[in-house]
């Protein structure tokens, strides 16, 4: 039988045709992201390395994809567009392969499309895994979710901090549910800035949105880009809010949901 290679924005909302396929996802390769591949149960996964970010968060998912039975690679920032599964398996250039994707034969240097004939021969099916505690918290008035698919309606006119990064995909889910603000994780920018496109979706519907840099905060982590994360891009309407690259993420999440409350 043939084996299926579906590429995908992002691997927050797989279809039940992952089920056995290696998937090219455009999500982070962090350990929430690495998760909800598995839980797919995809034969290998493909996400991008976001940069890699401190203390290697944005590959942090291949080591746990390795312990769960699941061959897992992650693409260059800088060689392909995060959130566009479709131009990483066109253009990504492998730069981190788990132990189980090395058996396979993947290694760095290798394109996506090399990467993924090899990946066919992965072992499958795996362990599904257990379910991860839901990454949603409330630091004071803050909402913290590692990904913005764990934002709902209950979030509306809130500040949330995530762990996603700030691509496409992130901006149109956060727009859903229009948050007073933001924040998320630049990615490293990466190819054609992609890690912070989300951006401006945001700011065409008035809603303000910042990225931190993935050097200063954990991407897969909503808490550590409140606490940890300094801001390396902002929309015209978080500026408007007080806004400014090079600032703490905290005390502006801290000041607008102050603003928020007063006028309420």
């Amino acid at each position: 039988m043939a084996i299926a290679v579906i590429a995908l924005p992002s691997v927050t909302k797989l279809p039940p045709e992952t089920d056995g396929a290696v998937v090219v996802g455009g999500s982070h390769g962090a350990v929430y992201a690495a998760y909800l591949s598995a839980r797919a149960g995809v034969r290998a996964a493909i996400h991008n390395d976001a940069g890699i970010g401190r203390d290697e968060a944005g590959v942090s998912g291949l080591a746990w994809a390795d312990s769960h039975g699941m061959a897992m690679a992650a693409v260059l920032s800088s060689s392909a567009r995060i959130g566009d599964g479709e131009d990483m398996l066109r253009r990504g250039i492998i730069s981190r392969a788990n132990a189980i994707a090395t058996t396979c034969g993947v290694a760095p240097g290798q394109s996506a499309k090399e990467a993924v004939e090899l990946l066919k021969a992965a072992p499958w099916p795996h362990t599904r895994p257990a379910p991860l505690a839901e990454g949603r918290s409330v630091a004071g008035r803050v909402i913290c979710v590692d990904s913005i698919s764990l934002g709902d309606g209950r979030d509306r006119g809130r500040v949330v901090a995530s762990g996603s990064h700030g691509g496409v995909p992130a901006g149109e889910t956060a727009t859903a549910f229009a948050p007073r603000l933001a924040l998320f994780n630049d990615a490293g920018f990466g190819m054609e800035h992609a890690g912070v496109a989300g951006l401006a979706i945001l700011d065409r519907t008035g809603i303000a949105a910042a990225a931190v840099s993935t050097l200063s905060a954990r991407i897969g982590d909503g808490r550590s880009t409140l606490v940890d994360g300094f801001l390396s891009e902002v929309n015209q309407t978080a500026y408007r809010l007080g806004a400014r690259i090079g600032g703490s993420a905290l005390a502006l999440a801290l000041a607008v949901a102050e603003k928020g409350l007063l006028t309420s």
